[in-house]
């Protein structure tokens, strides 16, 4: 095997991979929340429909999205290979479970919530992605142009409560995945530095409080406004 591929498949190498790849997503968050605040623009879902055709007309934005994809597939996999060899380098189990004291929930239960997040996505996907590529919209205009209302199609999923409340819970799961998965992901590439971990560890934190409320806010106030 060549270098590269010793470096990746070791153990330094995935959790750089893990690092990169995640720095990429929890980048890809904040573009894409930006594009969906739009939903609260109170102009009947124009902007939103226009900015989502936008989206998908954009040669750059559709090898972006891919990438994505790839990168959600990668970091998924590389994380499960991580948790099943932490598991079994843990050849010595203890009858009453130590936990370091230093350590987060976060942190301890990365896996669990990796997971979460990705019955998330999954759906999240069934109900948008799926339906705004191969679902039957309708159609709406502006300044005589055909654009689909893909603001119906979420304005009737954030109508149903059962689907806010699953939402908003899937995004405080993802703000404590990012919590850590932040300040991880810099300590990984080896930026780890007792001036400067406390100020990365402090941002992720807000970034991840930051980005949970965001993103819960949408379906909140779409529900509320009915």
């Amino acid at each position: 095997m060549s270098w590269f591929t010793q470096t990746l498949t070791g153990s330094v190498g995935k959790k750089l991979l893990m690092a990169l790849t995640g720095l990429f997503l929890i980048l890809f968050l904040v573009v894409h929340l930006a594009g969906n605040l739009q939903l609260l623009f109170n102009d009947d879902g124009q902007a939103f429909n226009m900015y989502a055709h936008g989206m998908a007309n954009n040669l750059f934005i559709k090898v972006v999205s891919y990438g994505n994809f790839f990168f959600i597939l990668v970091h998924v996999i590389d994380g499960f290979i991580l948790t099943f060899k932490n598991k079994a380098a843990r050849k010595v189990r203890y009858k009453v479970p130590t936990k370091d004291s230093k350590s987060s929930w976060a942190s301890r239960n990365m896996a669990l919530l990796g997971v979460i997040t990705l019955v998330f996505i999954i759906a999240h996907l069934k109900g948008f992605y799926y339906e705004f590529k191969f679902g039957t919209i309708p159609l709406t205009s502006y300044d005589g142009v055909e654009y689909k209302d893909v603001y119906q199609i979420v304005q009737a999923l954030f109508l149903d409560p059962i689907y806010v409340g699953f939402y908003v819970i899937c995004m405080i799961f993802l703000g404590f995945h990012l919590s850590h998965g932040f300040s991880s992901a810099f300590q990984s590439m080896g930026l780890n530095h007792k001036k400067y971990t406390p100020f990365i560890t402090n941002l992720g934190i807000l970034y991840s409080i930051l980005i949970a409320i965001g993103y819960a806010s949408i379906p909140i106030v779409m529900f509320l406004k009915g």
